[in-house]
């Protein structure tokens, strides 16, 4: 299964981690690509990079976005 999930405002980071929590929690292999803008030191993230069929990669830098030129 593919989820994409894109637009402006909170919520989207948060909408992935629960999905994919609940995929690990039925026994399913998780990758999860992050496409960062800014923020990078998310503590959800630090928790998950723990669980054995958790991956996540995260591409970007912080001034990925300039919000005065994007």
């Amino acid at each position: 299964m593919i989820q994409i999930y894109t637009g402006n405002g909170k919520g989207k980071t948060t909408a992935a981690l629960g999905l994919a929590l609940r995929a690990v929690g039925h026994g399913l292999k998780v990758i999860m690509i992050q496409f960062m803008k800014g923020k990078v030191n998310y503590g959800e993230l630090e928790s998950v990079k723990r669980l054995p069929n958790f991956k996540i990669e995260q591409y970007g830098r912080p001034d990925f976005v300039n919000p005065k030129n994007p």
